[in-house]
């Protein structure tokens, strides 16, 4: 994961280790927190979902409690967009293990994009973790290479992508490539079946309830749709939007996302045929 990251986006914030390296952690200060606390606080931006027993009246009486004395602004750097890079190139991390990890991925499409519910309807179908999923179905169930492959949309305000993974061991780990790759470009170039698309639609909407089957959930759901910036109205309308998406539309989605089958591959372990 470090390397993909390193090779996709090359000299930029994505491609540093959300955890840091052991080096930059080792260097951290007491100053540098407080500082960073000082950038990052602010209630410009600042995001709040409540879920529970408590009325409007208290509760603005306990967020002021909480916020008020943060400042209204910082002085937060700008992440600045970036293409990710390096399709059509794999790099093999030599590491000394039975298994070998494979990571792959290319450009996604952002919320905004008009066919992005085909989109997620498009990935569900390739790889999105469930059994009828392609990928799982060819590399697991078919041929037992691996106890878990999938893709997923990221929806980095600056660089969304797909992404994805496997994991087997080392002799199998060109072939278990190889039938990811092949079956991508299938995908891209043909699209999903009408029981593909009808099973997918019908999963993404049946099991869309139980992102609200709790209180924590619940309020997770709001931030995001304010991070989004997305209305309430939203919840009503997302699982219809799932549904309207047609065969025709999930095709088109399916070579907008996936291209010409080109992925971003990076190997850690050692590969035989890789």
């Amino acid at each position: 994961g470090k390397a993909w990251r390193e090779m996709a986006y090359a000299g930029h914030e994505y491609g540093r280790p959300a955890r840091g390296t052991q080096d930059s952690v080792a260097a951290i200060t007491r100053d540098d927190l407080v500082g960073m606390h000082q950038r990052l606080m602010q209630r410009a931006g600042l995001k709040v979902a409540v879920v529970g027993a408590i009325d409007a009246t208290k509760l603005a009486s306990l967020l002021d409690d909480v916020f008020q004395a943060l400042p209204a602004h910082t002085s937060l750097s700008k992440i600045q967009r970036i293409t990710m890079q390096g399709l059509g190139t794999r790099k093999v991390i030599d590491l000394d293990v039975p298994q070998t990890t494979i990571r792959f991925g290319r450009p996604g499409v952002t919320k905004r994009d008009p066919d992005y519910f085909a989109v997620v309807v498009a990935n569900h179908i390739l790889g999105g973790g469930t059994f009828t999923a392609r990928l799982f179905r060819e590399v697991r169930e078919k041929r037992g290479m691996a106890y878990s492959v999938y893709s997923q949309l990221n929806e980095y305000d600056q660089c969304p992508m797909l992404i994805g993974a496997a994991a087997t061991k080392n002799e199998r780990a060109g072939e278990a490539l190889k039938i990811i790759e092949e079956e991508v470009r299938r995908f891209a170039d043909h699209g999903p079946t009408e029981d593909e698309l009808d099973k997918a639609k019908k999963y993404l909407i049946g099991s869309y309830p139980l992102r609200f089957d709790t209180s924590t959930k619940i309020a997770s759901q709001l931030v995001n749709l304010q991070l989004d910036e997305l209305e309430p109205s939203y919840l009503d309308e997302r699982n219809g939007r799932i549904a309207a998406v047609g065969l025709d539309d999930c095709k088109r989605a399916a070579k907008k996302l996936l291209g010409d089958g080109g992925l971003l591959v990076t190997m850690a372990g050692r590969p035989t045929q890789a």
